[in-house]
């Protein structure tokens, strides 16, 4: 009879070598001077709800998928194909990079996804990255409209975000993939904008989106993103990520290591 060996999540926090994420390319662009737009969900909806309307609005292009033994073992249906839970979308004339999964991720997983975006990054030549997250704030008064603020990694990053007019976060914390994406981007002189996207008590995710798509509209020259069907369309956009991460809650509990003799 055999018999598994069950590795915890918390025994990968400090053994990153033991998760090893797989990219699988199914096309090749050239993406030098690309900007990546991180959809991989950490603190709530906001920024896949946001890459998945790029996605769509953009007419992206699925370049590659994104696989590892901790991924949860389903498949995501959409119009009728299979596609892997993490995925990367493209297109070399708007050069835009949207990197996108609906699955919840995993604390442990965070710094290996962040290493291999920015890995990936690096060996196509793009130049930035972006990283939206939504950040729980007090209730502000009604008169007064929360700011979408940015952090750079770099000079460059931060007078990026100064020249679009984008306040910059003085003090605070960046949790999950973006606040890890900031630190590797500091350390080896790569641009980095994590935008910090507030969300009241009586804001909802989709509003939240909305605003990251309008800022990622204004960092990014060479798209430009339709905003008038944007909340009507981010609002069916979260319904079905709801509907599949409910889907997905049985395989996501299961056990992400084993080894068996």
């Amino acid at each position: 009879m055999s018999k598994g060996i069950y590795l915890p999540p918390f025994f990968t926090i400090d053994c990153d070598f033991l998760i090893e994420i797989e990219l699988r390319e199914f096309k090749k662009m050239k993406l030098d001077g690309a900007t990546i737009v991180d959809g991989f969900p950490t603190i709530g909806l906001t920024n896949t709800i946001a890459a998945n309307y790029l996605v769509a609005a953009l007419d992206l292009d699925q370049i590659a998928a994104i696989d590892s033994d901790c991924f949860p073992a389903v498949s995501m249906i959409y119009a009728t194909k299979p596609k892997f839970p993490a995925r990367i979308y493209a297109s070399e004339e708007l050069k835009i990079v949207v990197f996108l999964s609906e699955f919840r991720i995993l604390p442990y997983l965070y710094r290996p996804l962040a290493k291999t975006l920015l890995k990936w990054a690096k060996e196509q030549k793009c130049s930035l990255i972006i990283s939206p997250v939504g950040y729980p704030m007090e209730l502000l008064p009604m008169e007064k409209e929360p700011d979408v603020m940015g952090v750079g990694s770099t000079e460059s990053a931060r007078q990026k975000l100064i020249s679009n007019h984008i306040k910059q976060l003085d003090i605070g914390i960046i949790p999950g993939i973006s606040g890890l994406l900031l630190n590797e981007g500091r350390w080896t002189n790569f641009d980095v904008i994590s935008l910090v996207i507030p969300i009241q008590p009586d804001m909802p995710e989709v509003k939240a989106a909305v605003k990251a798509v309008e800022i990622i509209d204004k960092l990014i020259p060479e798209i430009r993103v339709d905003i008038v069907p944007l909340q009507q369309e981010a609002e069916r956009i979260a319904e079905r990520l709801k509907v599949l991460r409910k889907q997905a809650k049985p395989v996501e509990s299961q056990p992400p290591l084993g080894v068996y003799e």
